[in-house]
């Protein structure tokens, strides 16, 4: 059963007093316990569309249920128990230590003067060990590396206790080895913890190895989904990118030129 699903939903931006849409009638669900991928060439709206499934933006028509309710009967505080996001954006927190910046993901639990009970502090080290960071909670962040810094994020999200994470870029600034080791990190969070996690990536090849279902924007704005094994063995992943001469091959499951 779907845990956040979209009905009909249209996002876009405003320009003035013009509405320009981007992605329409989007049917889409997560469920618990998988991964998902978000894929597109650069323009398509990704970005658009995640800032307004985690409610950084309205959407322009249709709807966002959370739990079989529209989202837009939920209060910011009830959304903030239910899903949590790990922006692309750095943030600057360099004088806080690992401990005290996860500790901020129990913000929706500890009120507005955040002070963290016996319990907090306890689901702050699970959510700092769930991402094998244990040897680092007292240590800067200014002094950790772009791939540590990016496992503090994520476990500042799952110290936010919701069922759903979502994340933009997580592995944009990230090298070969850390986006390697991200993307096995959220799998293994899905799978074992049973997280309904959604990622808009770049990383395609590591994508069609690691996630369960893709969301697959297409040239002509449509987002065609379905579980990965069935998306790369149809059209889908051809329907990407403007450029005729650049193909999906399902054998090596990454694109190549056509041209000589």
């Amino acid at each position: 059963m779907a845990i956040f699903e979209t009905q009909n939903l249209a996002v876009g931006y405003a320009h003035g007093k013009q509405t320009t849409t981007l992605l329409s009638g989007l049917n889409l669900s997560l469920e618990a316990g998988q991964l998902v991928a978000l894929l597109g060439q650069n323009g398509a709206g990704k970005s658009t569309l995640i800032r307004a499934l985690t409610f950084a933006t309205r959407p322009i028509e249709g709807k966002i249920m959370m739990r079989g309710v529209d989202a837009d009967t939920i209060s910011k505080a009830q959304r903030a128990r239910l899903l949590g996001l790990v922006s692309t954006e750095r943030i600057q927190a360099g004088a806080l230590t690992v401990t005290e910046l996860v500790g901020l993901g129990r913000q929706p639990y500890t009120g507005f003067l955040g002070r963290l009970s016996d319990d907090d502090h306890a689901i702050v080290a699970e959510s700092i060990a769930s991402v094998g960071m244990s040897h680092k909670a007292e240590s800067f962040v200014a002094n950790l590396s772009d791939g540590e810094r990016q496992k503090v994020m994520i476990a500042r999200a799952l110290a936010q206790h919701t069922p759903i994470i979502v994340l933009d870029e997580p592995t944009a600034f990230l090298d070969a080895a850390s986006r390697i080791e991200t993307m096995h990190l959220l799998a293994s969070l899905a799978h074992e913890q049973g997280k309904a996690i959604l990622l808009s990536t770049h990383d395609i090849s590591r994508s069609l190895l690691l996630c369960d279902q893709l969301w697959v924007i297409t040239r002509d704005r449509r987002v065609l989904t379905g579980p990965t094994a069935q998306m790369v063995h149809s059209e889908a992943m051809n329907e990407v990118f403007s450029n005729s001469s650049i193909t999906f091959n399902p054998t090596h499951c990454d694109y190549e030129s056509t041209e000589d």
